[in-house]
């Protein structure tokens, strides 16, 4: 199953370089498999995964909670900077942080303005809808309309679908 997964993301990432945002999401539930999946395309890719949570939440770590919202976005780009052309981007969670008030959707489509971006996202496609966590959940967001290639960890990809 990994195999397919990785193969429908290098085309999600091939389709995804002729859109205005190049972001390709891989979603899934925690633990089914994903950071596996983004291991093996960024050494397919010649790249590594950069961990979100861990490079944001150091860069952060000084600043006051006025400051981390209004710089969350900025240090983000920064992070990514270093990556080179295509970025594979996991552990996301600090994102959807409420203090930081940000859009974590939006902050992804921003970064892949520039450069090619693959994510993980710990939610599901539901009915065309991109969810993160559950309804009731402080974190929880749902997007109706997503300008991203989405590849699921159950096999699906929306570059089969478009056709």
């Amino acid at each position: 199953m990994t195999d397919l997964i990785v193969n429908n993301i290098k085309r999600s990432l091939d389709e995804a370089s002729e859109m205005y945002h190049r972001l390709v999401l891989l979603t899934g539930k925690s633990g089914s498999g994903k950071t596996d999946a983004l291991q093996k395309v960024a050494d397919d890719l010649g790249t590594s995964v950069i961990n979100i949570n861990l490079g944001l939440s150091r860069e952060l770590l000084d600043l006051t909670a006025r400051q981390r919202s209004l710089r969350a976005a900025s240090i983000l780009d920064q992070i990514v900077d270093k990556a080179g052309s295509t970025v594979v981007l996991d552990n996301l969670e600090i994102l959807f942080d409420r203090e930081l008030k940000q859009d974590p959707l939006r902050l992804l489509q921003g970064i892949s303005r520039n450069r090619s971006v693959v994510a993980s996202w710990n939610g599901i496609i539901d009915s065309g809808r991109l969810l993160y966590a559950e309804p009731g959940h402080p974190e929880y967001r749902c997007y109706e309309q997503v300008d991203a290639l989405i590849v699921g960890m159950e096999g699906t990809a929306t570059i089969d679908t478009d056709k």
